[in-house]
């Protein structure tokens, strides 16, 4: 059987490889996953291929404040000068260098913060470029309090790198009102001002439909699952995280694997399967109360798996190859 009549490899298009001080120190949950872990759990339930980036927080910012208020600033506390210089270059040598068996399957993206020291992170970015395999730009705005519009002015650069490089974006969305640096509706827009730049924004936009129907309605645009079960239940207690119903898309959230289902079907091409390992679950003592919101990794896959083949190809594959410019074949190679 030719490669070419092969199923696309299923991948995992959303996952956190690392450590990350601020959870770890301020007591919140997860703040760590090991690469090999992450493949040996993921290959047991299926998983071909994985997207992978540094966790959010990085050592340019004031670790000092990370155990007491959890407060985000620049600071004599830092360990670094330059966002994600670190934590890209750790993650790059991890996969090629420590683990290459486990690293052959992976496609890694790099983090960067799109409101500090970007000039300096874009040189960086071209020495790692030259010298490693990179799949994408990802950013996660709402923890470093670094507005995603900032892309349009101090983080203009990784948006001129990911056109030069030809490399898309992967980018955590927010519908809430409490989180005004990573709102979907700001990212999409930036997405249409970039036309020959792709974007992906994570987490369903929050099941915003308004923000879906954008998405499926731009060219350069698709959005994924990741974090999808624990998702599904902020939707079922109306949590605020999560669209309130009147823009809601409209599903059975009490059954996570029927909104893969119907959100497979209304946005065929634009939906892509990830996990956001190990954010699939999540835990904090946030204003004096204890929030959990626990998943599993098997949890994940099996809504995913609940759903007939055709369906889980392309939404772990063909469309993540598509939005990667990839072919099955080069990846498997």
């Amino acid at each position: 059987m030719s490669a070419t009549s092969l199923p696309p490899p299923l991948i995992d298009c959303h996952n956190h490889v690392g450590a990350d001080l601020l959870f770890y120190l301020h007591g919140d949950f997860p703040y760590a996953q090991h690469l090999v872990a992450m493949h040996d759990q993921g290959r047991a339930l299926g998983i071909d291929r994985w997207i992978v980036f540094p966790f959010v927080m990085h050592a340019a910012l004031d670790l000092s404040t990370f155990m007491t208020s959890g407060e985000i600033r620049e600071g004599p506390g830092r360990l670094h000068d330059v966002p994600y210089a670190f934590e890209n270059r750790r993650l790059l040598r991890e996969i090629n260098t420590l683990f290459p068996e486990e690293g052959k399957r992976m496609l890694p993206f790099v983090m960067a913060d799109p409101m500090r020291n970007t000039a300096a992170q874009a040189v960086e970015l071209r020495k790692l470029h030259q010298e490693h395999r990179i799949y994408g730009i990802k950013m996660q705005t709402t923890i470093l309090q670094a507005d995603i519009k900032h892309l349009r002015d101090s983080g203009r650069v990784f948006v001129e790198l990911a056109e030069e490089w030809d490399l898309p974006f992967l980018i955590h969305s927010s519908v809430a009102e409490s989180d005004p640096w990573a709102q979907a509706s700001d990212i999409l827009d930036i997405a249409e001002e970039n036309p020959r730049v792709r974007f992906c924004l994570a987490h369903s936009c929050r099941y915003d439909k308004e923000c879906l129907d954008r998405v499926n309605e731009l060219p350069n645009t698709w959005f994924d699952c990741s974090a999808h079960c624990i998702h599904c239940e902020g939707a079922v207690q109306d949590l605020p995280y999560i669209a309130p119903r009147a823009r809601r898309f409209d599903t059975d959230y009490s059954d996570p694997a029927r909104v893969i289902a119907d959100l497979a079907a209304a946005y065929p091409r634009k939906f892509m399967w990830g996990s956001d390992s190990p954010y699939y679950s999540y835990a904090a003592e946030i204003n004096g109360q204890v929030v959990r919101l626990i998943s599993t990794y098997e949890r994940e896959v099996a809504a995913l798996k609940a759903n007939p083949a055709s369906v889980v190809s392309r939404i772990s594959g063909t469309n993540t190859l598509e939005y990667l410019k990839l072919t099955h074949e080069s990846l498997l190679s």
